[in-house]
């Protein structure tokens, strides 16, 4: 009981401005400053098109960016996007106005976007240099 009390007592700013008490994990959500103009959306029904997003996200300013991520090999959805404003303060009113909110029927989730971490190029797995016997890999007699 002390223990979500105090959490409550430590949420209590963030909760308390959180729009129409959607949830409190929404809420919490929501607390984290922006420090960049782009967005992440999560939570997307796997029918939502670029358009789709650049039609739900423009009533909060200028965008410049509205894309939905798509897989490589058949060209569904992932299920998320980015959206990225021209200004920080449009990217919050959007975050404020659109998280935990119904976008194509599904509850999309509305996060500042991290920078994409460096990834080193997969490495191929070369063959170990044979030296002395060699051995016929065939199955069966050879002769």
């Amino acid at each position: 009981m002390a223990l979500s009390s105090a959490l409550r007592g430590i949420l209590g700013g963030c909760l308390a401005h959180s729009p129409n008490h959607v949830s409190q994990l929404a809420a919490v959500r929501l607390c984290s400053t922006l420090t960049t103009s782009k967005l992440f959306i999560s939570g997307l029904a796997r029918h939502t098109s670029d358009e789709g997003l650049r039609k739900a996200f423009e009533p909060f300013g200028n965008l410049t960016e509205a894309k939905v991520v798509t897989d490589r090999a058949t060209g569904r959805s992932k299920g998320f996007g980015f959206v990225a404003y021209e200004t920080i303060e449009e990217a919050q009113k959007a975050r404020e106005g659109l998280n935990a909110k119904y976008l194509d029927g599904w509850v999309i989730f509305v996060d500042p976007a991290k920078p994409r971490e460096f990834r080193p190029p997969p490495q191929v797995e070369r063959e170990a240099p044979s030296f002395g016997i060699m051995s016929n890999k065939t199955v069966g007699w050879s002769g």
